[in-house]
């Protein structure tokens, strides 16, 4: 019996593109992966891509070239359509631990030569000095909650506090702000990833795709250099956008935040019967049939061995992906950049404005800098209107992360207990904590057996969180 085998295809040594041929190649030749490769040169690869890759579309033989992908200094609005990606990884700057500069932030081309220019930059800036003199403030109250320790350093008093004044000022800073971010991606995602880049109405996120096509290009010439503009996004965007059943903009008043707008009524019963059925040996019908006969006790008790023993950071078994939940949520910008990286759930937000109005932290209030605060955010809406009327995608580059925003999502129950257990964590910022616990309530709600496992804070409830850090949400 031949011996077993477990290695690396380093990228050291293989190029991504030569990677790819060679994992492709074992489902035709009989020779070991290192051998395959050591006999493939840049041109036979390349050959290899072009013929069933692009001839043939098989696509997937471009998921095995992975590529790093560093990206920086560009918008944050940007950012959410490069993370729109399910199945890339991606780290970006953190508006909790870092702070910006007062010229961190990006003028779109769009306004070269346009009248707004000058009200949009001076908009920006304000923005930029009124967040440098939030952190001031609110790092002087947050001083004398936290003080200092005795022998302890100054830098260390710093990195222990920095979170809790930082995180409250970063409700000031626009989504024009400028991050940095790194991106883990394989060519096949990459290639769509550059197409969308490439069919958005902003021209920032455009030149994007055009400099991450071109980065790529260098490891794999061949299997991203089709990349274009997809018209059927274009058009359909357009179309959709210059509807006239378009609703006008809402009113702030009695809105809903959190509503569980749709979920599978036989979700329970569907997750145990698909349990039944992996470790059975019946039908998926004759699975549902057993499990819908069961009484009340003998669920309960189903439920407790499937989900009973689960540690913090244990992951629940795939099968609790058959209960579904549609949520119409509304928060801030700040705590949706949060909750976009939770990918593997289907989200739909609208474009980012001001018509649904923002937030105040209670933490400005007490620093004493909530009329600077309101000022600001009163100051952006007016310019928000004025660029929106000529360009509602770049007029969303002034709207700060404290401006509340519109998003549907649908997840199943193991996202659910995924996204709740670590978004309610106490380390996470209060403002995706509400969101989480709120979430976590509806399914508790609805599904009170299926969620009552779920590894939660003790003793805290959304209402306390909001209660604690805002005076108006």
């Amino acid at each position: 019996m031949p011996k077993r085998k477990v290695y690396l295809l380093s990228p050291k040594e293989f190029s991504p593109e030569k990677i790819a041929v060679t994992f492709a190649k074992t489902s035709r030749s009989p020779l070991s992966f290192r051998e395959i490769a050591e006999e493939l040169s840049d041109e036979k690869s390349a050959e290899f891509h072009e013929k069933w890759v692009v001839g043939y579309g098989h696509a997937s033989v471009a998921e095995h070239a992975v590529l790093h992908v560093a990206i920086e200094n560009v918008s944050r609005l940007a950012v959410e359509c490069i993370e729109s990606n399910r199945l890339a990884s991606y780290t970006e700057k953190s508006t909790r631990y870092q702070k910006w500069d007062l010229d961190d932030f990006y003028i779109p081309p769009e306004l070269e030569g346009h009248r707004l220019r000058d009200d949009y930059v001076q908009t920006c800036r304000m923005l930029f000095n009124t967040y440098t003199d939030a952190l001031e403030s609110a790092r002087d109250l947050v001083e004398k909650l936290a003080p200092r320790h005795s022998n302890e350093e100054k830098e260390a008093w710093d990195r222990r506090i920095r979170s809790q004044y930082v995180d409250v000022c970063r409700f000031l800073l626009p989504a024009a702000s400028l991050a940095n971010l790194g991106m883990t991606a394989n060519a096949r995602l990459l290639e769509n990833a550059v197409r969308k880049m490439l069919s958005h109405p902003l021209s920032e996120v455009r030149q994007i795709g055009k400099q991450v096509k071109a980065a790529v290009k260098s490891e794999v010439p061949t299997l991203v250099k089709y990349a274009q503009a997809v018209p059927y996004l274009v058009d359909t965007r357009r179309e959709f956008e210059n509807q006239d059943i378009a609703l006008q903009a809402p009113s702030n008043k009695g809105i809903r935040w959190c509503e569980l707008v749709d979920y599978d009524h036989e979700g329970e019963v569907k997750v145990l019967a698909a349990v039944l059925f992996r470790f059975g040996d019946m039908s998926y019908t004759q699975a549902l049939e057993r499990i819908q006969s069961c009484s009340t006790e003998e669920r309960e008790q189903l439920v407790k061995s499937l989900l009973g023993r689960l540690r913090r950071y244990d992951i629940p078994l795939r099968e609790l992906e058959y209960a579904t939940y549609t949520f119409d949520l509304v928060m801030d910008q700040g705590a949706y950049f949060e909750f976009k990286r939770h990918r593997m759930m289907t989200q739909t937000p609208q474009t980012l404005n001001t018509h649904l109005g923002y937030t105040v932290p209670r933490c400005i209030v007490e620093a004493g800098f909530e009329e600077r605060y309101r000022q600001a955010m009163e100051a952006v809406k007016i310019t928000y209107e004025e660029l929106a009327e000529w360009n509602p995608h770049v007029a969303a580059y002034v709207v700060p992360n404290g401006y509340k925003r519109r998003i549907l999502a649908k997840l199943n129950l193991r996202e659910v207990y995924h996204f709740c257990q670590l978004r309610a964590a106490a380390n996470a910022h209060f403002s995706i904590r509400r969101v989480a616990l709120r979430v976590a309530e509806e399914i508790q709600r609805v599904h009170p057996s299926l969620a009552r496992f779920m590894h939660l804070p003790e003793g805290e409830s959304w209402r306390g969180i909001e209660e604690v850090n805002f005076t108006e949400v």
